[in-house]
Parts: C-alpha cells; sequence; structure tokens
C-alpha cells in the first residue's frame, strides 16, 4: 500500500506546478504575438485544446551594403538610414536605424576623428555618446544619441545640424565600438 502524502506535500507541489506554468506562460506570451481582442465569441462547439500556430520567422538582418570596405568598420547607409557595426571577421556586430540631421557627409571612408562623452547638441538636446567622423559645410557630423533616451530626429530649427542621432542602446554599443582611428564608412 502506498505510503500517503501529507497535505502540506499536497500544497506545495501544486504550488509549484502553478508557478511553473505561469513562468512558462509568461515566457511564452513574452516571445510570442500578442493579438488584439476581437468582438468575435467562441462558439459552445470550440475545442479546449488550443491549436498550434506558426510564428512567422523573424526578419533577416539587413546585409552590409556592397561597396563599403573590409575590415573592422563602422557602415553608414545614407539611403536606407542604418548603421553596422563590422568586426575584422566581417561578421555583423549589431546593425540599427538612426535619424540624420540636415547635413549628411559625403559617401567615403572617414575615421572616427574625437569623442566626447557629453554635451548638448545644436538642436538644444542634451546627448551623449558623440563620435565625430566628417564634416561638411563647415558643419562636424558625429553619431550621438539623447541622454534621456528620446530618439527624434536632431532638430535643424532653421540651421544645419550634422548630428546622426540613434536609440540609447544602440548609441552605447557604438561608443563601445568606435575609438578614436575607427574606419567609419558613409554610403548611398
Amino acid at each position: 500500500m502506498p505510503a500517503r502524502l501529507p497535505s502540506w506535500a499536497w500544497v506545495t507541489g501544486l504550488t509549484v506546478g502553478a508557478i511553473a506554468a505561469v513562468t512558462v506562460l509568461g515566457v511564452q506570451a513574452d516571445r510570442g504575438s500578442h493579438p488584439t481582442a476581437t468582438s468575435a465569441k467562441p462558439s459552445s462547439t470550440a475545442s479546449a485544446q488550443p491549436t498550434p500556430t506558426a510564428s512567422a520567422p523573424a526578419p533577416a538582418p539587413a546585409r552590409v551594403p556592397d561597396g563599403s570596405g573590409t575590415g573592422r568598420r563602422v557602415v553608414y547607409s545614407l539611403g536606407e538610414k542604418r548603421v553596422w557595426l563590422v568586426d575584422a571577421s566581417e561578421a555583423t556586430r549589431r546593425t540599427f536605424t538612426v535619424w540624420p540631421g540636415s547635413v549628411s557627409p559625403d559617401p567615403g571612408s572617414y575615421t572616427v576623428s574625437s569623442r566626447n562623452a557629453a554635451t548638448t547638441g545644436s538642436d538644444g538636446v542634451r546627448i551623449e555618446h558623440i563620435m565625430y567622423f566628417a564634416a561638411k559645410d563647415g558643419v562636424s557630423v558625429a553619431f550621438s544619441n539623447a541622454v534621456d533616451g528620446s530618439s527624434p530626429p536632431p532638430a535643424a530649427s532653421g540651421g544645419k545640424t550634422g548630428g546622426v542621432r540613434m536609440k540609447k542602446a544602440d548609441g552605447t554599443a557604438l561608443w563601445a565600438f568606435g575609438t578614436v582611428g575607427t574606419t567609419v564608412a558613409v554610403v548611398k
């Protein structure tokens, strides 16, 4: 005859099981699609068993543009408004979109000439991770991100701005990758 478990063991087992189920559902909800409610109500013949759904594959990361050089570099596409961090083995370490200012550099090869941890941009926004790499029409062109995490394009307010803004996490990654002397390949 099997031994009978004390009531506290049953409660503990049920609690552990419930926590595990909630954790699994939470992870699935975080990773899965987030459907919106509809006005349709389930029919009385609806199955109690959930039916599996196929999830769409994640979009492939944007490919580094042809003609952007070789080796460790930052690639900035003017047309795609996108930056790639490419390591020495030609692997893309990160890619992200950016918001350019009103002045863009001509396509070509540049180097990070100086860096500034934080300042106020010409548009009055507090910025950080400033990496200067070009100049055009008397305007310095630099990558940066807003200190407060906002990601609007640099406001021209009638003036010329050379800021290339990005999200805060992307600015942090670029700052770690792009030391003084790092090549910046600007492509169309």
